[in-house]
C-alpha cells in the first residue's frame, strides 16, 4: 500500500519544514549531550549525555525506529547536517549552484543559504571502499571500548564529537552522504535490520523512470536534491542503502516514487543483492548482542572489570576474545553448519554462496537479540530522563520542576516475558527465513535438510541469550 496517495502525508513528507525542524531540534539535544558530557556531572545517570543517548534515544531506535521505519531515523539524524548544509551551501532548499549544473533557468535565492570559507571538494567516494566494510570496522571499534563509553559521561562526549567531525569532514572532502553510507557505526546497523521494517521507498514504474532521461531523482533539479545516499531509486530493491531522505519524492517530475507499507521482512527474500559485507555485518551484531549482555548484564565482576580496565592486560584480553568470537569463532562455526547442511542434503550448492545466503536468516535473530537486551536496561532506567530534562548538567537546575524525581524502575515484572517473547520471536522468523532461503535453490524435501543446521545454529543461540537476559 502506497501511503502517498493520501494527500497529507504526502504534502507533509515533501514539505522540507518538518524534516528540518525535527532535524534542528535533534540537532540541539546532539549539542546539549556534548556540552553536558565535558562539562557536567560524572554521575551517568544524572548526565544528559548518558541518558539521553544511551536510554531514551536507544530506546527509541532499538524499540521503535529501526522495527517499524528501517532507516526512518536517518531521515532526521542530526549528524550530517552540519556538513550537508556546508556542502550544499545552504539550510533548506537547493542552492543556485546546483540549479546552474543542471542546466535550470530558474533560481531560488533562500534566506537559508549559508556562505562557507571552506570549499566542498565533492570527490567521489573511492570504488574499493563502496561497501560496508569499513562501517563494520568502525563498529568494532566503538564496541571494544562501548563499556566506557557507555558509562562515562565524557567519554559519551568525546565519541559524540567525532562522529560530528568526521561527518563534517567527508562532506567537505567527498559528495553527498559519504559518511552515512560508508563510515557511521550506527548507520551501519540501522541499514542491516531495514531489511525487516515494514516501510520502503521504491518507485511505481521502472518504464517510467527509463523514459525519463534526466534521472533528476538521482542528479536532482530545482525542486530538491540529488539522493544524498547515492542511491539510483530505480534501481533499489531493498532498504539498506536508502537513507529515506524524500529528496527522490520531491525531485520525481512524474509522481513516480512511493512509500509502500509491506510485509515484514520482505528484502531477505531478494536474492540477488546478497553480499559477504552484509553477511559479516549480522555476525558482529549478533555477536557484540551476546557481549554486551554477558558483560553489562552478568554476574561476572572479573569480566566486567577487565571490559572497564581499557589499556590494561585483561582489557587486551576480552578485546582479543571479542573479536575472535565475532570475527572467527561464529562465522566459523555457521561455516560448519553450512557445511553440514550440503552433506545431508547432498546439494552441489557452492558452500560460500550458501554461507552469505544463509547469514540473512540471522537478521531478524539479531534484532530480537538487541531489542531483548535493551528491555533489560530501558524500563528499568527510564525514570532517569525526567530527571535529566530538569537538570541536564547536573548543576541542581530545576528547569521543568521534575529534578527531584528518583529512580523508578518500570514494568521490569513484565520485562522477562518481554524478553522470552521477543527472542522466541526472533528464533522462529530466522527459522522460516532459513527455510526460505535454502528453497530457492533446491525442493522442498532437501531445504529442510540444508537448512536443519543453521535452525539448530539459530536455537542453541536463542537459548543461550535467554540464559544470560531471562535467567
Amino acid at each position: 500500500m502506497n501511503i502517498l496517495r493520501y494527500p497529507l502525508i504526502k504534502s507533509l513528507l515533501k514539505n522540507r519544514w518538518p524534516q528540518f525542524t525535527i532535524m534542528v531540534v535533534a540537532l540541539a539535544g546532539f549539542l546539549v549531550a556534548i556540552l553536558s558530557g565535558l562539562f557536567g556531572t560524572p554521575v551517568g545517570s544524572r548526565n544528559f549525555g548518558i541518558v539521553f543517548v544511551w536510554i531514551a534515544w536507544w530506546a527509541l531506535l532499538m524499540l521503535v525506529a529501526v522495527p517499524f521505519l528501517g532507516r526512518g531515523w536517518c531521515s532526521i539524524c542530526p549528524i550530517p547536517a552540519p556538513g550537508e548544509w556546508l556542502q550544499r551551501g545552504n539550510l533548506l532548499g537547493p542552492d543556485d549552484i546546483n540549479h546552474r549544473d543542471h542546466g535550470e533557468n530558474k533560481k531560488k535565492n533562500s534566506v537559508f543559504s549559508v556562505r562557507s570559507v571552506v570549499k566542498p571538494h565533492n570527490r567521489r567516494w573511492p570504488n574499493r571502499f563502496r561497501n560496508i566494510w569499513l562501517q563494520n570496522g568502525t563498529f568494532l571499534l566503538v564496541a571494544l571500548f562501548s563499556t566506557v563509553i557507555l558509562t562515562q559521561p565524557k567519554v559519551t562526549a568525546i565519541v559524540l564529537a567525532a562522529f560530528l567531525f568526521v561527518a563534517v569532514g567527508a562532506s567537505l572532502v567527498f559528495e553527498r552522504r559519504a559518511f552515512c553510507r560508508y563510515l557511521c557505526p550506527v548507520g551501519g546497523f540501522i541499514g542491516l535490520y531495514s531489511q525487516l521494517a515494514p516501510v520502503e521507498v521504491r518507485v511505481v514504474d521502472t518504464a517510467v523512470c527509463k523514459a525519463h532521461t534526466e534521472k533528476t531523482c538521482y542528479t536532482g533539479s530545482a525542486d530538491g536534491y540529488g539522493c544524498p545516499w547515492d542511491v539510483f531509486p530505480p534501481g533499489m530493491v531493498k532498504n539498506t542503502y536508502c537513507g529515506t531522505c524524500m529528496e527522490c519524492l520531491r525531485t520525481c517530475p512524474h509522481d513516480n516514487i512511493a512509500i509502500n507499507i509491506r510485509s515484514f521482512g520482505a528484502d531477505l527474500s531478494v536474492e540477488r543483492v546478497r553480499k559477504m559485507d552484509e553477511a559479516y555485518k549480522a555476525f558482529i551484531m549478533l555477536g557484540a548482542a551476546a557481549v554486551y549482555s554477558t558483560v553489562l548484564l552478568g554476574p561476572w565482576g572479573t569480566l566486567k572489570l577487565a571490559a572497564y580496565s581499557v589499556g590494561s592486560l585483561p582489557w587486551l584480553a576480552y578485546a582479543a576474545s571479542f573479536l575472535t568470537l565475532i570475527l572467527l569463532a561464529l562465522p566459523g562455526l555457521f561455516w560448519l553448519m553450512i557445511w553440514t547442511g550440503i552433506q545431508l542434503s547432498g546439494s552441489a550448492l557452492p558452500t560460500k554462496k550458501l554461507f552469505i545466503a544463509q547469514s540473512y536468516a540471522l537478521v531478524p535473530l539479531g534484532l530480537s537479540a538487541w531489542v531483548a537486551f535493551s528491555l533489560s536496561f530501558v524500563f528499568a532506567n527510564f525514570s532517569y530522563v525526567l530527571a535529566a530534562l530538569s537538570d541536564p548538567f547536573g548543576w541542581g537546575w530545576n528547569l521543568i520542576g521534575t529534578a527531584g524525581i528518583g529512580w523508578t524502575p518500570w514494568l521490569t515484572s513484565l520485562t522477562p516475558f518481554l524478553q522470552v517473547g521477543v527472542l522466541l520471536g526472533g528464533f522462529l522468523w530466522a527459522a522460516i527465513t532459513s527455510r526460505k532461503i535454502a528453497s530457492e535453490n533446491t525442493i522442498n524435501t532437501l531445504a529442510m535438510k540444508l537448512s536443519a543446521p543453521v535452525i539448530i545454529f539459530c536455537l542453541t543461540f536463542t537459548l543461550i541469550l535467554m540464559g544470560l537476559l531471562v535467567a
